[in-house]
């Protein structure tokens, strides 16, 4: 069956009383038990039943369904953010005296949870380039409790090979956890390529229109005892799981993902194209672009769509500055994947708390701007670009 036709159609796990036929909104706390093994039972995880939204909910668990049956994934948990499934997916495998290996070029949060905070509880972070796999090896130990990377990196662009990094953490019996935000799991299989654990912020695509924050931690089963570990201590302790309202709200946003995502990734490579014929930008960095050095190894994984996110460089930084305060139509705003486009300059904004020293080393450049690009025509595009750039 087809991924929209499944985003559509997948059913409720119990009917609606009035025939709903979108899934309602359960703004509830509690529900209320037949009898007290039935309440047992749901308390202790026994049976699928909700017993208290801050740790099940009905709205949230058609969501879950719903992309478990795009992924063909073992168990999908949501959570209020992106950073929020990051987080919980690697305290799940951590624990003090372990390390990460992972590489420098991530999302700054991201980047910050790893050097920041994890390592304040003895979680060591292990930066290698994940594109040099002799590099990996090295780094891997008997101490390591995961392999982590975004799959395409925000703002460098850098796409490493899935299924050469999965073969040597699988050697190691190390399971590989994976950033998967920039290309939606529409449009490839994780799983398939030897990620262990995908993540994704659904505030991104998947929202619809950046109507609502959450994120996904989508298991593939190959990870012994991370569900339970997630589902039976984490959900219960860190009180990360979605909200009813937001659930609604990225159901709504599942069933429309694959056509809003092919016409933005489609407007996003005629976009990078035309911006190369603009002397004024000294780099146009997207991966669907033919000479960009990651354009075979993500062909190879991700398929013909390359994703909605691309990057230019400028003069300077001032340069960037007066171009994004020229912007007309794109939205000066955070945020990837909305239906408007969006620009931001990622160093200044949100690198900007780290030191020019992490700076240099993540290849975060004073003269990038990273352009989310969103429903509009691309000549519309263009043109706000051309004007911004010619006001300078």
């Amino acid at each position: 069956m087809d991924k929209t036709t499944k985003a559509i159609h997948t059913r409720y796990p119990l009917p609606d009383a009035y025939g709903a036929l979108s899934m309602p909104v359960y703004h509830v706390a509690a529900y209320e038990f037949a009898d007290a093994d039935i309440m047992a039972d749901a308390f202790c995880g026994r049976v699928p039943m909700p017993d208290y939204s801050r740790v099940l909910n009905p709205t949230v668990m058609h969501l879950e369904n719903k992309i478990k049956e795009l992924t063909g994934a073992s168990d999908v948990i949501a959570f209020t953010s992106g950073m929020a499934a990051i987080s919980n997916a690697l305290i799940a495998l951590a624990a003090a005296g372990k390390n990460i290996v992972t590489s420098r070029h991530l999302f700054g949060n991201t980047y910050m949870l790893l050097e920041k905070t994890l390592r304040k509880f003895g979680v060591e972070p292990r930066f290698c380039d994940l594109t040099d796999l002799e590099d990996v090896k090295r780094n891997i130990d008997a101490d390591t409790c995961c392999l982590f990377l975004e799959i395409v990196t925000n703002p460098q662009m850098e796409v490493a090979d899935l299924r050469a990094l999965a073969e040597i953490a699988h050697a190691q019996g190390v399971p590989l956890v994976a950033d998967t935000t920039i290309i939606p799991f529409t449009h490839f299989n994780a799983g398939k390529l030897g990620v262990d654990v995908e993540i994704v912020s659904s505030t991104k695509y998947l929202s619809g229109g950046a109507t609502s924050l959450g994120g996904l931690i989508i298991d593939y089963g190959t990870c012994k005892e991370f569900n339970a570990k997630i589902r039976q201590e984490l959900i219960f302790n860190l009180g990360g799981y979605m909200t009813p309202h937001a659930a609604y709200m990225q159901t709504l946003g599942l069933e429309t993902l694959c056509v809003r995502y092919e016409r933005q990734a489609a407007s996003a490579l005629a976009l990078a194209r035309k911006l190369k014929e603009l002397p004024q930008i000294k780099r146009v960095n997207y991966v669907g672009l033919e000479e960009n050095p990651f354009h075979e190894v993500a062909r190879r994984q991700f398929g013909e769509t390359a994703g909605a996110m691309l990057t230019i460089d400028l003069a300077d930084e001032q340069a960037c500055k007066r171009f994004i305060n020229n912007l007309k139509l794109i939205k000066r705003a955070t945020n990837l994947f909305d239906n408007r486009s969006l620009a931001i300059h990622p160093s200044s904004t949100i690198f900007g708390p780290l030191t020019k020293e992490e700076k240099d080393a993540m290849d975060v450049l004073d003269t990038t701007i990273r352009l989310s690009v969103g429903l509009e025509d691309v000549e519309d595009l263009f043109a706000d670009i051309k004007q911004a750039l010619d006001a300078n």
